[in-house]
Formats: structure tokens, sequence, C-alpha cells
């Protein structure tokens, strides 16, 4: 009984949990990573694309429009 729950846990953690962690990480530090962070960004981004994959329907990565006064 153990066994299926800790299976149920691992993919919930693999296409859920850290997919919406690391977007949240990659969008507060994409603009001033270094090299070698960038590097690993693009690790994490390939070792969890199911679950990026996914939660991206749910993404909107388009910057919020400006007020433009007149």
């Amino acid at each position: 009984m153990i066994l299926p729950l800790l299976y149920l846990a691992l993919a919930g953690a693999y296409l859920l949990v850290v997919p919406v962690a690391l977007m949240i990480y990659m969008k507060q530090r994409w603009y001033v990573v270094s090299s070698i962070e960038r590097t690993f960004m693009y690790f994490l981004v390939f070792l969890f694309f199911p679950g990026l994959l996914v939660l991206s329907p749910f993404v909107n990565l388009r910057p919020k429009p400006r007020k433009i006064e007149v």
C-alpha cells in the first residue's frame, strides 16, 4: 500500500511541484543570471520538461500591457 502512494507522490512532485517552483524561479531570475546559472536553468528545464509541458497551457509569459498616459 505504501509503494503506490510513494509512486504517486514522486509523480506529483515531478509533474507539478518542481516545475511550478522552476517557473517561479526562472521568472524572477531570468534577466540577472550568470552564464553558469543559466546553464543550470537549461539543465533543469531539460530534466523537468514533461512537467513543464503539462503546465504550459496554464502559463502566460506575455508582458503586461503598458499604460500610456495621454
